[in-house]
């Protein structure tokens, strides 16, 4: 039930978004999409420790509601 929901709010762009943007490599990565804000902050935990693992820097993270056509962007 709940991925029925997510499905329907990421339609609609109403989902939310862990959108982490990398200096070096100069990347955008978007991860979700979550029901809830709090779901999302709790989530970016660890797709932080996966970049910071992989040497990335200048890691700035937002979360907001939309719908990314492209997961990353190089």
């Amino acid at each position: 039930m709940k991925e029925i929901l997510i499905s329907l709010l990421n339609v609609f762009g109403c989902a939310f978004w862990v959108e982490i943007l990398t200096e070096t490599p100069n990347c955008t990565y978007y991860f979700g999409p979550f029901i809830s804000q709090k779901e999302a902050q709790t989530s970016q935990f660890g797709y932080l420790e996966d970049l910071r693992s992989e040497d990335a820097k200048g890691i700035k993270v937002k979360i907001k509601r939309c719908k990314p056509n492209t997961l990353t962007i190089a």
